[in-house]
């Protein structure tokens, strides 16, 4: 249904193809004010096209919002993810899902800085960004009107698009006249990539698939050797130097580049029910989520590790289905954040060949005792003999199984 009476919105747009013609279909259709928002997640693409692109489809320079948001999208939002460990499925590391809310947020501020009365996005009808994106907008101003060209417009296939494009003296990469492979969505913690050639799921990808890490075959013979210094349960250094959270990830995806590290290729259940392949990369991540576990696994009491475990599917699908902004995943991340006052220390791996190889951990709040797990003389740190009535208390419930299981009862 078509959202009615819409005076100015503020649109995501990315300068490509689709963002461009519905920068031009919100003029048309609805003939309001268009203000412009792009953000440099550290997706790698000079932003600067995009600036030019608006100003020649018509758009006031004040209109015009370019933000760089790698270091809050690295310190607000990937961090206190990777915190809780977080994978959605057991594999993903959210690359994707986790940068939709920073953008929803910028948005709606740039709303309300404009006095605009409307948000757009140019996320299709199928996939799982138009659920984040709209949860996230009503999450933080519940009366804001979405727009949905996707959902709204008859302009169903990419030659419709170049037509409209073409109608509409809108500039078109060569590239994009012919039919694109796949999609790809990158930030700063990721590649994504799906669709076309990939939808296939016994079909291997082509190598060209994966733009932010070399194959694990061509890696160097040699690995790598790195340390990750942590406090309160975030990365603030490697091999000793101090790094701001977007400094440090960039390196640590230099590194896993070069290592191979990172690939996944990944059948997944999206939130709107279907099953999509992607091919994901995230270097950085890898390596991060590797080093931050086995800090983890020094300082962290055990019934609060396991519990933290325990939560881990249902943080990853807060994030994966869009509720970053709901009470149940601000209770869950305070609860991680508060197992990790004492996650400090530092990790040593090596990076060889797509493996990230944890080598050393240490930590001043170690709870690891040399002195009680030692296989030599411990001088009574450890009474052996405890053991044995620990043992036959918690074997009474099942001794008392098979005791009634042989009077012919259930065991």
């Amino acid at each position: 249904m078509r959202v009615k009476d819409v005076k100015k919105v503020v649109l995501a747009y990315s300068g490509g193809l689709d963002t461009s013609v519905i920068l031009k279909w919100l003029q048309t259709t609805y003939n309001c004010e268009v203000v412009t928002f792009t953000a440099d997640l550290g997706q790698g693409e000079e932003l600067g096209p995009a600036r030019d692109k608006a100003l020649m489809l018509g758009i006031k320079p004040e209109n015009i919002y370019v933000d760089d948001l790698r270091e809050t999208f690295t310190k607000d939002f990937v961090f206190p993810m990777f915190r809780a460990n977080a994978l959605y499925e057991g594999l993903y590391l959210l690359g994707t899902s986790i940068a939709r809310p920073l953008i929803s947020q910028r948005q709606i501020e740039i709303a309300e800085a404009v006095g605009a009365d409307a948000v757009a996005h140019g996320a299709t009808g199928k996939g799982n960004d138009q659920v984040r994106f709209e949860i996230s907008y009503y999450s933080l101003k519940p009366d804001i009107k979405i727009i949905a060209p996707w959902r709204e417009w008859d302009l169903t296939s990419r030659t419709a698009l170049i037509a409209f494009a073409e109608a509409h003296q809108i500039p078109i990469a060569k590239d994009k006249r012919g039919e694109s492979p796949f999609s790809v969505d990158a930030n700063l913690l990721h590649s994504s990539s799906e669709g076309k050639i990939l939808e296939e799921p016994w079909d291997a990808p082509d190598e060209m698939v994966w733009q932010r890490t070399i194959s694990p075959m061509d890696a160097p013979d040699t690995p790598t050797e790195i340390t990750i210094q942590f406090k309160n349960g975030d990365a603030v250094g490697i091999n000793g130097e101090a790094l701001s959270p977007a400094t440090l990830l960039t390196k640590l995806n230099a590194l896993g580049k070069a290592n191979g590290i990172g690939r996944l290729d990944l059948v997944e259940n999206r939130f709107v029910g279907m099953k999509s392949r992607g091919c994901y990369e995230t270097p950085g991540g890898t390596i991060l989520h590797f080093a931050h576990r086995a800090i983890e696994s020094i300082t962290l009491d055990r019934e609060a590790a396991h519990l933290k475990d325990s939560l881990m599917p249902r943080y990853a699908e807060c994030i994966y289905n869009g509720f970053w902004f709901s009470p149940e995943r601000r209770m869950l991340q305070a609860l991680v954040d508060a197992s990790q006052a004492s996650v400090e220390g530092e990790v040593r791996m090596k990076l060889y060949k797509g493996n990230v190889i944890v080598t050393g951990r240490r930590s001043p709040n170690s709870l690891y005792s040399m002195k009680h797990v030692t296989f030599e003389d411990d001088q009574g740190a450890y009474d052996q003999f405890d053991a044995q009535g620990f043992i036959k208390l918690n074997a009474l419930r099942l001794r008392l199984g098979a005791m009634a299981g042989r009077r012919g009862g259930t065991p």
